[in-house]
């Protein structure tokens, strides 16, 4: 434990979202992370349309969009690992600077018609490589700052709704921009939130306190002594958020098949997807203030088995307001399923690997939605649209049998263990 969490008095003895945010140095780390987080909430939608305008081509946009979005994903974790092995302060700006550059560069290609389509594809593909993994710093800072258990998890749901409000408000932003400029404009607004907010973030107190393991030792592992780093994966963890991903994705395409195959029209969908949204925004802050008795492994499959539950009776629905009431019930579990994991995933993880164990929940609940997507497509008319919704659900049922199982052949290990002897078993929160 770091003299900066050590050294300070519990905040409050009656845990709040506010008590959270009068933590010292809490406010104006958040805040620091969440501007250069926004970037991640405007920068996919100025990708798309600066490419689509400066290609005119829906395949080539297509194209660039996967080669971002796959390596944003499939190497979240190895940034992460680069966090958890030099410290924030020493690895986040050369990732943020190159990020920014790299939209820089992605907008003059975009700026005017006639880019080629391979320079865009290499831009994008090397954009994604290096973006920082923000939320999963964060949250390892979170664990830092906070000792409290139920004050931890209320940090974990305001962060997690906090990031979701991001998304929704990102491409509003973007659309206000394109009143005052071009497409490619967006990315370089994407640009200067990355730089700005990550050098914010870095200066931070909490954060130059964040020194690696190794370093706060002051000395090199001998050869067959335990070290900081177990390489501990956190399957559970990973199994639920895959599992959400998955489900959710495949939703989202058959709220639109839903509204189609009934001659609603596409001017409803938005606001059932809005209701799925407002369901998750207060399922996550309702999380973190429940003091919950059971631990983060056990509700964290319950969670699942929620959403699961919820998503094959909305397959039972009448109509489209039918629908979004139960659009937002399953929304309630969302927030607070992603929450958790996170927050399992940090419980489990070994002080030198909080920021990667939480990349590999977010890289699982991105990788889940990208599948889910696929696959939603292919089933979607081939069998009838409420069986396409029980299987959604089933997926999220699925993956909480599976939290249960690889705890269970772990020896029970995925459940809760508390670390540096301050957190008790109940600490156990995509872009």
């Amino acid at each position: 434990m770091s003299a900066l969490t050590s050294s300070r008095p519990s905040p409050a003895r009656r845990p709040s979202y506010a008590a959270v945010l009068r933590v010292p140095h809490a406010r104006r780390t958040f805040l620091a992370a969440l501007a250069a987080r926004l970037s991640y909430g405007t920068v996919s939608l100025s990708v798309l349309l600066s490419v689509t305008g400066a290609t005119g081509s829906y395949a080539v946009s297509g194209l660039v969009m996967a080669l971002f979005g796959g390596t944003v994903v499939v190497l979240l974790p190895v940034r992460a690992t680069l966090v958890d092995r030099y410290g924030p302060r020493r690895a986040l700006p050369p990732l943020a600077a190159a990020h920014s550059a790299l939209l820089c560069l992605l907008a003059a290609l975009t700026w005017r018609p006639g880019a080629p389509p391979a320079a865009l594809a290499t831009a994008a593909a090397l954009t994604g490589c290096v973006a920082p993994p923000l939320g999963p710093t964060m949250r390892a800072v979170w664990g830092r700052l906070v000792d409290d258990p139920a004050l931890l998890r209320r940090a974990y749901s305001l962060d997690g709704v906090a990031e979701e409000l991001l998304f929704v408000s990102g491409p509003a932003l973007v659309g206000l921009l394109l009143r005052f400029g071009p497409p490619p404009a967006g990315l370089l607004l994407s640009a200067v939130l990355m730089l700005a907010g990550t050098c914010a973030f870095v200066r931070s107190p909490a954060v130059r306190g964040a020194v690696p393991p190794k370093r706060e030792k002051g000395e090199k592992r001998e050869k067959g002594e335990k070290g900081p780093s177990t390489g501990r994966f956190p399957a559970a963890p990973v199994v639920a958020a895959a599992g959400l991903g998955l489900a959710l994705s495949a939703a989202d395409l058959l709220v639109m098949a839903f509204a189609a195959q009934r001659s609603y029209g596409d001017g409803l969908v938005p606001w059932v997807l809005a209701a799925l949204s407002a369901g998750s925004a207060v399922g996550g802050l309702l999380n973190g203030a429940v003091e919950w008795r059971r631990p983060a492994g056990e509700r964290l499959a319950w969670l699942s088995a929620g959403l699961g539950a919820a998503l094959v009776v909305a397959g039972l629905a009448p109509g489209m307001r039918t629908l979004a009431a139960a659009m937002a019930v399953a929304g309630v579990f969302v927030a607070p399923t992603l929450t958790t994991a996170y927050l399992l995933a940090d419980e489990t993880a070994a002080e030198g690997e909080r920021t990667r164990a939480g990349a590999w929940v977010n890289a699982a609940v991105n990788a889940g939605s990208s599948g889910g997507s696929v696959a939603a497509g292919v089933v979607v008319g081939a069998v009838p649209l409420w069986v396409c919704f029980v299987l959604s659900g089933g997926v999220a049922v699925v993956s909480a049998v599976g939290v249960r199982v690889v705890s269970r052949l772990r020896g029970g290990g995925g459940w809760s263990r508390p670390r540096g002897g301050s957190r008790t078993s109940d600490t156990a929160p995509r872009p």
